[in-house]
């Protein structure tokens, strides 16, 4: 019997998968352990692998396609078997629109929606409420309540995450929970329909259908207002034959001039928008249209002369200056977001609008530390970096703060025993965050062995899921680019993450003298729900002494 292959849930945070390569073909004999294509996520790429015995049957997903988790990519069976009522049956509730020429299936639905009579149905349809500024869909976290719960005026039914928080979802009436429209985890637009609250019995079916076949009337109406500002274009801008007022004595068709006598532009609405978008000057075209007027093709198959177009303005002085006119095309080209960078937009957003930030800043002078190095290198069986003392001197300065190795869990504060440390690493795609575990338990030789070996992985996307998960701190050095400070964004869970900026000389005092010192500066990023300041600034205060005073972390 055939069977459909699904977009599994690679990592925690996937939402959707693009099929890199596949490695077999339809008609390919395939057995259970067998892989089937290779699937780039939003944190690598992996490998999809066939559970069942048999042929393939299908392949629905081209190569560079994404498909959401759960989606449908391919179908196994065996040889010969008929799939096609399978997959209808799968895509059945995913598409229920038809084609914009269909005018008269299109008019026969929406007077199939105006027969629903809803006059009598004692329920009310409860939408995805717009609960911030600039948000457009809203993602049920939680119910709280079941189909069939009675429930009453200012009950909790959800817990609905939005672009910013999660928030309460407040039933507004008294009666039964009838209907759950949108499973946990999925999300919503605003204005969609979520939930139905009434008599119970209630025929509440007929009053969903309803309401998106209202929905999908509305949908219908826009396109045939876009498609008639289209049309109305397109038949302003059509080219007309010049009139027999435009023909000159040699009986040939010439252009006449499209200005009036008092200087006005004749020219229809889209040869002006076109122009001003190329930078062309209408009154250097002629035009084609009726009594000179310039239209579409005119101003495209325009050509600028090949004289410098000056204008003249006045200097302070009095006298003129010529300034040459440039003629250009703006362009821009659209880029789709690849899977990784539309994980870090999302995890950004959800830490920066979730987490209250604030953000301490300590200078280090690094003259010991540079000379420490200098020294451990000398003896090191790797090269030890400056990250990777600060990597170290963070996990011990967290041993003796143990209040800033913590995360924020709905209501709770989660106090760490161990330290594990994510270090950001940047690769052409975007940012991965590879873990240091039970840092403070590792020589500095460890750490930068470890570290050099995760970041040229993660560069080559060969990085295991587990190794990109349980930091209970993060780092985020941009020195070696030059950057003196920066704030960076919290990578969540955790409640912290370090910004080290580079090493600069500069004038610093030492015993009441100027000298020149080399100087660090790094800045804390906390979460203000678990972390305050009086916890931040003393844990840097630490980091600072062990930095300035490097042996310190060799104990």
């Amino acid at each position: 019997m055939a069977e459909v292959i699904r977009m599994p849930k690679m990592s925690d945070t996937m939402e959707e998968g693009v099929i890199a390569s596949w490695l077999v073909k339809e008609g390919d004999k395939v057995s259970s352990g067998d892989i089937l294509a290779e699937v780039e996520t939003d944190k690598a790429t992996m490998e999809l692998e066939s559970y069942e015995d048999g042929t393939i049957l299908h392949i629905g997903i081209e190569e560079g396609d994404a498909v959401p988790v759960n989606g449908v990519i391919a179908v196994i069976g065996e040889d010969g078997e008929d799939y096609k009522d399978l997959l209808e049956e799968e895509t059945s509730n995913g598409d229920n629109g038809q084609d914009d020429n269909e005018s008269s299936d299109d008019d026969s639905n929406e007077d199939a929606s105006e027969d629903i009579d809803t006059s009598d149905i004692n329920a009310s349809v409860i939408k995805m409420p717009k609960m911030s500024d600039t948000m457009e869909e809203g993602t049920i976290a939680s119910w709280l309540k079941k189909e069939g719960d009675k429930v009453s005026s200012g009950d909790i039914l959800a817990e609905v995450e939005t672009d910013k928080a999660t928030m309460e979802l407040e039933a507004y009436e008294d009666g039964t929970l009838l209907y759950i429209g949108i499973k946990e985890g999925d999300s919503v637009p605003v204005d969609g329909i979520i939930a139905v609250i009434g008599e119970e019995g209630a025929d509440y079916k007929s009053l969903v259908k309803a309401e998106e076949q209202k929905n999908k009337g509305g949908d219908k109406t826009e396109k045939k207002e876009e498609k008639k500002e289209e049309s109305s274009s397109k038949g302003s801008s059509a080219p007309k034959p010049a009139s027999s007022a435009n023909k000159g004595k040699s009986g040939g068709t010439q252009p006449t001039s499209s200005s009036s006598s008092n200087g006005r532009i004749f020219a229809s609405p889209l040869a002006k928008k076109i122009a001003e978008d190329k930078g062309i000057d209408l009154a250097e075209v002629e035009g084609s249209g009726n009594n000179g007027r310039i239209v579409k093709a005119d101003v495209e198959n325009f050509t600028p002369s090949q004289k410098s177009t000056k204008l003249e303005t006045a200097s302070a002085d009095g006298s003129s200056i010529n300034i040459p006119k440039v003629v250009g095309e703006e362009h821009t080209e659209e880029v789709k977001l690849s899977q990784m960078r539309k994980a870090i937009g999302k995890t950004v957003s959800r830490s920066k609008f979730s987490a209250p930030h604030f953000y301490v800043t300590m200078e280090i002078n690094m003259d010991k530390a540079i000379e420490a190095r200098k020294s451990l290198n000398e003896v090191s069986p790797v090269k030890i970096s400056f990250n990777d003392m600060v990597v170290k001197a963070t996990a011990a300065a967290l041993r003796q703060h143990p209040e800033i190795n913590v995360s924020f869990s709905d209501d709770k504060v989660l106090k760490h025993d161990h330290i594990n440390i994510g270090v950001a690493v940047a690769i052409s795609e975007g940012l991965l965050i590879p873990v240091v575990k039970f840092a403070d338990n590792k020589s500095l030789s460890h750490i930068s062995a470890e570290i050099k070996d995760l970041g040229a992985r993660a560069k080559d996307r060969k990085l295991e899921q587990e190794e990109m998960e349980g930091a209970t701190f993060s780092i985020s050095n941009l020195g070696m680019f030059g950057v003196e400070e920066f704030t960076a964004i919290i990578n969540g869970p955790a409640a912290c993450i370090l910004a080290v900026g580079g090493i600069k000389q500069e004038p610093v005092v030492k015993d009441g003298e100027i000298k020149i010192g080399n100087t660090m500066k790094v800045t804390l990023s906390s979460d203000h729900r678990v972390v305050d300041g009086a916890m931040a600034a003393p844990f840097l205060v630490t980091l600072k002494n062990l930095l300035e005073d490097p042996v310190r972390i060799l104990i």
